[in-house]
């Protein structure tokens, strides 16, 4: 085991870690083999999930014909929100009832992925909304059984959600963006089609990057598993659990390539081989945060996606204010992580090593820092808000914006160094800008 005094095994502490992955076909045209992973998966008919923008990309368009010319029974279900919320995920769980499917399709973005997930649930274990929302804001109850298979199909290369068994939304009434966490949501198969990303905008290819980019960086620098108290039984390991040597294996390898192929591919569409890497590394970090977890900038990145008021990024449907939750993220990332450094200082250099940063004399006590100023270089690079500010928030916010956070214990809890309350206030001030 590589970096094992990383990891220090203590009577009645964690000494196990689980390894739970979906089923993966990466490839171009991967989706033109929907129709035999859906008849092996024994779905007769399906209920497919997508949005009015994405199923008109050519690729999508070809699986759709695909499924039809090959006898595949189908519904679709376009109506599906970008940043999803409460309403929306009830919306689509009325459908996935009414429909009677035995499995499901996921055409889309995280957005659409994770209403598949929340449909599929709702429809077969209804319930009231919160009894399956992450705790405290909801009840966190299990899901009470299995469920029917979904192939999740992601068009964007960001949230690596067709990876984990996370489905996020907006509460509008709390106005602070959550979600469901099992084991049980996580799709049956992956069918990742890097030809989905020629069409998409360069905002969209940095904002879906920047989530890849923390996505394996708060799993690199994730509590290790090791230091959390050996559970009762199997069943009560989180799913988040903490860094460990298999999830290290795909954070390292998704920063290596986003701090090698995350501007080229922002900066052209025709650069195919850039939008192929960052799919990949989408994957890689969807598998490594599916099993360790994510921890602050996340966290964080719940409340500046739910209490957003008039901000509407390029790139991105007019509909509404939203931020889009890559960016959502990445604005707190260089705070957030000049806070955490002091809990794992190498890790924290490591990373910064990965996607660029200049480490050249730089010791544990600069880590934050170093990791911060390769972040913000490659965020003014792409054309990412320059903090929190450029999003639309001010000094009279902060209260707001960390009471949101703190409500995220599923995700704080697994920071390599505790915040309260008032650390978060510090945090959010730290994040107005970076240059």
């Amino acid at each position: 085991m590589s970096c094992c005094h990383y990891y220090e095994f203590i009577q009645g502490q964690e000494s196990v870690f689980a390894v739970d992955v979906a089923a993966i076909r990466f490839g171009a045209g991967a989706l033109m083999e929907l129709p035999d992973e859906s008849r092996r998966l024994g779905m007769e008919r399906i209920g497919i999930f997508t949005d009015r923008s994405v199923r008109n990309i050519e690729p999508v368009v070809s699986a759709l014909t695909n499924l039809k010319s090959r006898g595949i029974e189908y519904e679709l279900y376009d109506e599906v929100q970008i940043e999803p919320t409460d309403l929306s995920f009830k919306a689509a769980a009325q459908f996935a009832k009414e429909g009677r499917f035995d499995g499901y399709i996921s055409l889309g973005g995280g957005s659409v992925i994770d209403t598949c997930k929340a449909a599929i649930l709702y429809s077969h274990y209804p319930a009231d909304f919160l009894t399956y929302v992450n705790a405290p804001i909801g009840k966190g109850h299990p899901v009470p059984g299995s469920l029917p298979p979904h192939i999740a199909c992601p068009t964007t290369s960001g949230t690596g959600s067709e990876c984990t068994g996370i489905a996020v939304f907006d509460l509008l009434e709390q106005q602070v963006k959550t979600g469901i966490a099992s084991r049980s949501l996580r799709p049956s198969l992956a069918v990742i089609d890097p030809r989905c990303t020629h069409s998409l905008p360069g905002a969209v290819v940095a904002a879906c990057g920047f989530d890849v980019m923390s996505h394996a960086l708060e799993s690199l620098t994730a509590i290790p598993f090791s230091d959390r108290a050996s559970p009762s039984s199997p069943e009560l390991r989180p799913m988040s659990q903490g860094a460990n040597p298999w999830s290290d294996m795909g954070s390292r390898e998704a920063l290596r390539i986003a701090g090698r192929y995350l501007e080229r591919a922002v900066a052209d569409a025709d650069d195919h081989e850039a939008r192929h890497k960052m799919m990949y590394a989408a994957t890689l970090a969807g598998i490594a945060f599916g099993n360790a977890g994510v921890h602050l900038p996340h966290g964080m990145s719940y409340s500046v996606a739910g209490l957003v008021r008039d901000f509407q990024p390029a790139g991105y449907p007019n509909e509404k204010p939203i931020c889009p939750h890559g960016m959502s993220v990445i604005v707190n990332a260089p705070a957030a992580f000049r806070f955490t450094a002091a809990a794992s200082a190498e890790r924290h250099l490591e990373g910064a090593a990965l996607i660029g940063g200049d480490l050249a004399g730089a010791g544990a006590d600069d880590a934050g820092e170093v990791l911060a100023v390769a972040i913000s270089r490659l965020m003014k690079a792409t054309g990412m808000p320059n903090g929190i500010s450029e999003v639309g928030y001010g000094q009279s916010d902060l209260s707001a914006l960390a009471e949101g956070a703190f409500a995220q214990q599923r995700l704080l809890c697994n920071s390599p160094r505790p915040v309260n309350l008032q650390q978060l206030e510090e945090i959010y001030s730290s994040a107005m800008h970076y240059w």
